[in-house]
């Protein structure tokens, strides 16, 4: 029986218990048989040189490749991943970068195909080993509740994305590509879903300047500092909160609630304080 992931609460306290008890929760998931075995099967199969027929074939083996880069359910698209595949190993092509997203550009680029096989090294493996079961834990948590997913993701993820070395630009389309990090942040910042409809170029330009704005930081790569994070994914289930509680309570109502729910907000002048921050 595979470990179900422990979450006793919604909202951010929820996130807070889930933090405070992750290290022991993936450890009793990691050691569930299912996943063990899998570990075991990744490692095995791709301990020596593989056919990418062969790889594509093998089901099994494709899943757990997949989910170490949260591609897992994407193991049916053998045409699709193929595809991937082959225009990663064609130097004048410019599909993954059209395609925009970072997950299937760290596949493509870890699992490069040569000569029509795919090896990978003993120290790779073991780094796909671990990641997949970190993202199969993850996977676990969003089926007790997915916010609680999209928010290990993006604190997973951020840091990466948000590379202090990359362009503003290209930290822009990556959080846009990206869309466990993309959901989060258009949650937290309070963005139309219609935003999705204009011009990559247009939702980059609405996207910094609400980062920007709503967080207090000069850069986009500031993204990644650990106080930002925090307040990021502090906001985003404070801003879904809202969103659930508006659809069945007054507003009135909704003041209430976040109130009472809002650890470290006690006084009147902190409330007060706390409800601007968010309606902001």
């Amino acid at each position: 029986m595979v470990y179900q992931p422990v979450i006793p609460l919604s909202g951010y306290g929820g996130w807070k218990f889930l933090e405070s008890t992750f290290d022991k929760q993936l450890e009793g998931f990691s050691d569930s048989a299912s996943v063990r075995n899998d570990r075991e099967y990744f490692q095995q199969k791709m301990s020596s040189p593989v056919e990418m027929e062969d790889f594509l074939s093998d089901k099994r083996l494709m899943r757990i490749a997949l989910t170490a880069f949260d591609l897992g359910g994407e193991e049916w698209k053998v045409g699709y991943v193929r595809h991937v595949m082959e225009e990663a190993a064609d130097p004048d092509s410019t599909f993954l970068k059209r395609l925009n997203n970072p997950s299937y550009t760290n596949f493509a680029k870890v699992f490069a195909v040569k000569d029509g096989k795919i090896s990978l090294s003993e120290d790779v493996r073991a780094q796909l080993a671990d990641d997949f079961e970190m993202a199969s834990f993850r996977s676990a948590v969003g089926e007790v509740d997915n916010n609680m997913r999209l928010s290990l993701n993006y604190k997973d993820k951020i840091a990466t994305l948000a590379n202090e070395e990359s362009s503003e630009s290209a930290i822009l389309y990556k959080l846009l590509g990206d869309v466990p990090v993309r959901t989060v942040l258009e949650t937290a910042l309070n963005l139309p879903s219609e935003m999705r409809k204009l011009d990559v170029e247009q939702q980059a330009g609405i996207l910094k300047e609400r980062l920007l704005s709503v967080f207090s930081i000069s850069r986009v790569s500031d993204l990644a500092k650990e106080d930002v994070v925090e307040k990021a994914i502090q906001r985003f289930h404070a801003m879904d909160s809202i969103s659930q509680a508006q659809s069945s309570m007054s507003p009135g109502s909704v003041a209430l609630t976040l109130l009472n729910g809002a650890s470290g907000y006690g006084s009147i002048a902190s409330q007060n304080l706390f409800l601007s921050r968010l309606s902001s």
